[in-house]
């Protein structure tokens, strides 16, 4: 059931007993859109992802229980089913309940799975996209992920699925000109490389690593396909690690730019 959060004075509104699933970009403030902003000063629960910055859930409103529903590749985590229950539970006690999700809730966030719960318990629900790694990664780098007479597609791909490592159309990710934006790729380096060198890709073709996009901490590493796993080692990268297949960065290991403070007015659905 979709929910009605249209309120007749200022636009969108937050009904209790719903719950918004909302991204929360990739990385600070700046990034956060307005409808996220509006639904965390407005949510009675907040159940965020451990890709959601600090700076982030440090907007929610005062009073708001804020609950860190992390998933971590082989570490610990919370379980889907658990995650879905707890925002089933919370919204049928009658609570405006925010699932916070880093990136855009639709791009690899399992959004259909707690939409499949929201309706098989009859809550109302909203889905307010964000800005996904792949676009702040780019934009890090100063590139485009689309180019008039490079690529006539993007491709968002990831590294891992629930079987390992993720198998792709490598055929068509080799061609020459192909760009791919390879989300949890850096754990399958090795394995990217040698599927895309087995299916003809060149070995010169630029990848670029980007960790922690949009964060204070984030770093850009420039590799070619036939070193990419070398490459990836020597630099150890921490944190969520965004690879950008056939694009090279204007400036490896180069600091993100300082961006200007925004100050946040409090807004009132």
């Amino acid at each position: 059931m979709r929910a009605d959060l249209t309120s007749k004075t200022d636009g969108p509104g937050f009904a209790p007993g719903s719950v918004v699933l909302a991204g929360a970009g990739p990385g600070g403030a700046d990034l956060l859109t307005l409808g996220a902003l509006r639904a965390l000063q407005a949510a009675d629960v907040v159940i965020h992802d451990r890709l959601v910055s600090a700076e982030v859930v440090a907007l929610a409103r005062a009073g708001a229980e804020v609950i860190a529903a992390g998933k971590e590749g082989y570490g610990p985590s919370w379980a889907q089913d658990d995650i879905c229950a707890l925002m089933v539970a919370r919204a049928l006690a009658g609570l405006r309940v925010l699932r916070l999700k880093g990136g855009d809730p639709a791009i690899f966030g399992r959004l259909d799975e707690e939409i499949e719960a929201l309706e098989a318990a009859g809550i109302p629900f909203r889905v307010l996209p964000g800005v996904t790694a792949a676009s702040a990664a780019a934009a890090s780098l100063g590139r485009s992920l689309t180019r008039r007479a490079r690529n006539s597609e993007l491709r968002l791909v990831t590294g891992h699925d629930l079987k390992g490592y993720a198998e792709q159309d490598w055929r068509a990710l080799a061609r020459p000109g192909e760009v791919a934006a390879i989300y949890m790729g850096a754990r399958a380096a090795r394995f990217l490389q040698g599927r895309l060198l087995m299916h003809g890709a060149d070995p010169a073709t630029p990848v670029t690593a980007v960790a922690n996009a949009a964060h204070p901490g984030e770093r850009q590493v420039a590799a070619r396909l036939g070193d990419l796993a070398e490459t990836l080692a020597q630099a150890e990268l921490a944190g969520p690690v965004m690879l950008l297949l056939g694009i090279a960065p204007r400036g490896a290991e180069a600091p993100a730019p300082a961006l200007p403070e925004i100050g946040v007015k409090e807004l009132t659905l």
